[in-house]
């Protein structure tokens, strides 16, 4: 008996990842899809009239199997993957790409759907929002093309999937075969001994016992390249990350850049759009390239002047510090920690003791508590697809079930870098039941040791904290439909809730909650909060050129500016030329590890953070105005994480916040409008 295909006689019906195998999965989608398909069928030959309820509600509900498979399926290969499992999606998302165009370009299902759209009557919001969002599908996925060209959409979405795949297996890939092994303990200089032990520790993990084993994976990179005092080996680490997927060798990711834009960029055409850009903005609240262009150019005018000053005090600092005569990428971390050091009297190395991890995992939950009366009870009972990985039940201020919460924080060979929240399971309500969700965050931090608990940077404390403000999203969403529900909005709009949440991070009443020395219990000082808020802004300017550089980037290669034949070192050097404060290095590249955008949802979206910041940070001035855990702000902001996708953004936030955002709100609380203040 195949498990992905039984109902899961498990609690909250969670997946039951022990009795999963890796042969499981392609067996269990190809009966999926072809059940799906026979529901597709059944709605194409209904000769009642098309209704909402018989087609655009019919189809909602089609094929859930699929999505039940395909969620399991992803977040393993994201978190826990192994060669079988890279095997096995080759074939999984191909499949899964021709089902998706079986249905988008089937003509006569948009004929049905078309009926609905245009003789719509008698719909509350939510229904209007599905329908207006299925035929915009319908739609924007080719279902108005000739044959001819629904085929080319079709062989293009299949392409599109396996670069995608072999995009992500090569940075993985590369992320994981470099090693810093060292033996001589002169290489150590300037580590702080929690990243001495765990690079120990790692050596002994391979089998290396008496030597130090730094890699790519962020809780080892970081560290490195911000504490090392050998500049040799912060150059060697620096050029290793910034080269991923650039080497000559069998994983280089330049023809899969190259071939996944151009293959957008005709896809676009196809469907009548200038660009891909154009294709997915029309889904956003930006809605157009041209958008987006004005508010990073807004953006850069003030922070580049900042940037650049910043810089250059770095270099000066550098070099009477060291006698350095160039400042190179990889002394930006090493000297700006040791200028903020000076300048404000704190240190990683000094506030990571207050920041043990499973104590900012218990404020995190007491911040939700405050804010929305959640209550987290961990769990024995749910299967886990890994030892590591904690398992929650989530329950309202009424005690009523409100989601199961997944918790993966440590790194391993087989998950991907960086931080991101998913799910096993989307809300919805379905024959009169509301379907809880499963949600999961996934981090890379620093395992505990013999001798200290897992203790994070602050920055590690503000991604959880992101995370977990997504997580928020989708445990608290309240609607009918699982396309609608949770973190199913605009995409310039969802990282609203998590950026939100790290604005707690720097205020004492929330530090209080958590904030305690792992050894002696004591609370945060006063004077080191008070520190900690006056460095927030240090090197802002920098950090936000570099994010719009990154969104200038990532529109360049969605707007069809890369020419044919042109070597895309070349072009991305053009491209970054107005955004780069530091000499380039030979030999990096950032578009080939650019998992955001070739790997995950962010083409043509990942100006969506800075955009995204705009917004929490107007939110976040009316609960300094109002206080941080005011009820009466913190229930009108459920609401807009409870609506998910079934309201428009614009109109959530409005509903929020009595207003449009003031798009000087982040720039003040960056500290680059230097003549206003903040609320």
């Amino acid at each position: 008996m195949n498990p992905l295909l039984q109902a899961f006689q498990t609690p909250f019906q969670t997946p039951p990842f022990s009795l999963i195998k890796e042969i499981h999965f392609l067996p269990a989608l190809q009966d999926a899809l072809t059940k799906g398909r026979e529901d597709v069928a059944k709605i194409c030959s209904n000769t009642d009239s098309a209704t909402f309820k018989n087609t655009i509600e019919a189809l909602e509900y089609a094929g859930e199997q699929v999505g039940v498979i395909s969620e399991i399926f992803f977040n393993l290969n994201s978190a826990e993957t192994n060669d079988e499992i890279q095997e096995i999606a080759r074939d999984f998302s191909p499949l899964l790409a021709e089902y998706g165009n079986d249905i988008m370009l089937n003509a006569d299902l948009f004929k049905r759907v078309k009926a609905v759209y245009d003789n719509a009557s008698g719909l509350n919001d939510e229904e209007q929002m599905l329908l207006t969002k299925t035929y915009r599908a319908f739609a924007r996925n080719g279902a108005n093309l000739s044959e001819e060209e629904k085929e080319e959409i079709r062989e293009i979405d299949k392409q599109l999937s396996g670069l995608s795949l072999g995009f992500g297996e090569n940075v993985l890939a590369e992320t994981n075969a470099f090693e810093l092994h060292l033996t001589n303990a002169d290489d150590l200089d300037g580590l702080p001994d929690y990243v001495v032990e765990a690079a120990a520790e790692l050596a002994t993990d391979t089998g290396r016992d008496g030597a130090w084993v730094f890699n790519l994976q962020y809780p080892s990179y970081i560290p490195f390249v911000t504490y090392s005092a050998k500049r040799a080996l912060r150059e060697k680490m620096n050029r290793a990350f910034g080269s991923r997927a650039n080497a000559a060798n069998d994983r280089n990711n330049s023809s899969n850049v190259l071939q996944i834009a151009k293959l957008r960029q005709q896809r676009a055409a196809i469907l009548g759009f200038n660009s891909h850009a154009d294709y997915v903005l029309q889904e956003r609240m930006a809605e157009k390239p041209e958008t987006v262009s004005n508010f990073l150019a807004n953006i850069l005018e003030s922070a580049k002047p900042a940037g650049e000053s910043e810089v250059q005090n770095l270099a000066n600092f550098a070099q009477q510090l060291d006698g350095l005569d160039h400042l190179e990428k990889w002394d930006f971390a090493y000297y700006s920690e040791k200028l903020k050091q000076q300048k404000f009297e704190i240190d990683d190395d000094a506030l990571k003791p207050y920041f043990s991890l499973d104590k900012v995992v218990t404020g995190a939950f007491a911040v939700a508590e405050r804010l929305y009366g959640l209550k987290f009870t961990e769990l024995s009972t749910i299967d886990k697809y890994h030892p590591d990985v904690q398992t929650f039940e989530v329950k309202d201020g009424n005690g009523n079930h409100l989601s199961v919460l997944y918790a993966d924080f440590f790194p391993r060979k087989g998950k991907r870098n960086g931080a991101w929240m998913t799910s096993f399971r989307s809300q919805k309500v379905k024959n009169g039941k509301n379907i809880r969700p499963l949600i999961s965050i996934v981090c890379n931090f620093s395992k505990p040791t013999q001798s200290k608990p897992s203790l994070l940077t602050f920055q590690e404390v503000l991604t959880l904290f992101h995370e977990f403000g997504h997580a928020l999203h989708g445990m608290l969403a309240n609607g009918t439909y699982a396309s609608l529900s949770g973190t199913s909005v605009y995409w310039d709009f969802v990282e609203l809730p998590s950026q939100i949440l790290e604005n707690w991070c720097y205020e004492k009443e929330c530090l209080d909650l958590f904030a305690h020395h792992y050894e002696t219990g004591e609370k945060i000082p006063d004077d080191m909060v008070k520190r900690l808020k006056e460095s927030a802004t240090f090197m802002e300017g920098y950090a936000t050129v570099r994010q719009v550089g990154l969104a200038t980037l990532d529109m360049a290669w969605h707007t069809g500016k890369a020419e044919n034949g042109e070597s895309i070192n070349d072009f991305e050097t053009e491209v970054l030329a107005s955004t780069e404060l530091l000499p380039k290095v030979s030999g990096s590249n950032t578009s080939t590890a650019f998992s955001h955008i070739f790997q995950g949802g962010y083409s043509a979206g990942y100006y969506s953070y800075k955009w995204a910041e705009v917004l929490d940070a107007d939110a976040f001035e009316l609960f300094l105005e109002k206080g941080i855990f005011n009820t009466e702000v913190a229930a009108k902001f459920k609401t807009l994480l409870s609506a998910g996708g079934s309201v428009h953004p614009a109109t959530l936030y409005r509903n929020f916040r009595g207003q449009n955002p003031d798009p000087k709100a982040l720039l003040r609380r960056a500290g680059l409008l230097k003549t206003e203040t903040a609320v």
